[in-house]
């Protein structure tokens, strides 16, 4: 059996889809920062089959929950304190969106004004459906051009 241990201050990622670590890893730039990152892949899970997790030791406000959400927001964010875990973050579907997302659409006013930003609006919350704000093209989280 694995064993990973515990961490004393950050956050612990559960429940994300295996298979999805490292793109998470990628997208919330977790290279950048100066922090310890433990990335488990295709962890048994009784509520999944499968499942991906990411301990990070370093502070919650360095997260970009938006970003989180858009990836998948049945993901599971515990805050860890003193090795114990102080606060579990819903994660909610933002609204908009800024530069996180690319317009695959290359008639997109962004595809020729490469310093607009690229901005994407929630039209569906219960499809979780997000549009383009210039040309409305539909996000599909399939096919997706991340920034």
């Amino acid at each position: 059996m694995l064993n990973v241990g515990k961490i004393e201050e950050g956050f612990v990622l559960d429940h994300i889809p295996a298979g999805m670590s490292l793109a998470i890893y990628h997208h919330l730039h977790l290279a950048d920062l100066d922090c310890t990152v433990a990335i488990i892949k295709n962890a048994k899970s009784n509520k999944m089959g499968k499942k991906d997790i990411l301990k990070v030791e370093c502070d919650i406000d360095k997260l970009h929950m938006d970003v989180l959400a858009v990836i998948d927001h049945n993901i599971t964010v515990n805050v860890i304190k003193d090795g114990e875990i102080v606060e579990k973050k819903d994660l909610v579907l933002p609204k908009e969106i800024k530069n996180v997302i690319r317009c695959k659409n290359p008639r997109c006013i962004t595809s020729i004004e490469q310093e607009l930003p690229h901005i994407f609006v929630l039209a569906d919350e219960a499809k979780e459906v997000y549009r383009c704000r210039y040309c409305e093209e539909k996000f599909d989280k399939r096919t997706f051009r991340w920034i």
